[in-house]
């Protein structure tokens, strides 16, 4: 299976096709967000570093991502492909990530990108809730992504939270920025001939028919 960058504006699903991905291949999911964070907790100099730049909303160096993320990738879960998820954000990082992947000898892979119409993505940002233990992610808006049972995880029974940044105003900043920074980084993966586009706006049954098509197709 070759490896996988999903790439996808806020809220159109990234987090939702990585977990079908995960649990249907058995495919490592790497968020450079949470190697951040386990990294923090560590008693070293390199995790207390790490934490304090998490705690003061400092940015963490490229270099810093690229030598964590070179880590991880050579684990025994990664040999047969995995798919990232937040990295690469803009073509510095990419161009990065390729010359690691040279060292180490690795495929590229693929990238996908997720397309979503900018309102259907605002209306699920607005109804997005989290469960506190697993990191699931429901939505009150859609149907098909509700808990059983409002407001409570099925999985561990706990009470969902809406995290500060989910409202209408600051999905406008978000999705400026990403439309700043990860253009330019979809035209780097489409030069190389790499990049597979998928419509994100009809949920996430129809995304996950659509990148299973390409999958089929590739490693037929």
């Amino acid at each position: 299976m070759k490896s996988i960058i999903l790439i996808a504006a806020p809220a159109a699903g990234k987090g939702t096709e990585a977990a079908i991905l995960k649990e249907q291949y058995g495919m490592a999911h790497i968020s450079t967000g949470d190697i951040l964070r386990e990294k923090s907790k560590e008693d070293s100099e390199m995790g207390r570093d790490i934490l304090n730049k998490i705690s003061n909303g400092i940015f963490v160096s490229d270099e810093l991502i690229i030598e964590l993320l070179k880590e991880r990738i050579q684990k025994d879960d990664c040999a047969n492909g995995y798919i990232l998820d937040g990295f690469p954000r803009n073509v510095a990082q990419a161009e990065s990530y390729d010359s690691m992947l040279v060292e180490l000898n690795k495929d590229l892979g693929i990238a996908i990108i997720i397309d979503t119409d900018k309102e259907i993505a605002k209306a699920r940002i607005e109804g997005r809730r989290s469960c506190p233990k697993c990191g699931r992610i429901y939505n009150m808006t859609f149907e098909e992504m509700k808990p059983k049972k409002d407001e409570i995880c099925d999985d561990c029974g706990v009470e969902l939270f809406q995290r500060p940044d989910d409202n209408g105003d600051t999905y406008e900043d978000r999705y400026n920025t990403y439309i700043e920074k990860t253009s330019p980084l979809i035209e780097y993966y489409e030069s190389k001939g790499v990049a597979y586009h998928v419509d994100g706006s009809k949920g996430k049954d129809y995304t996950h028919e659509q990148v299973e098509k390409i999958l089929g197709e590739l490693n037929d």
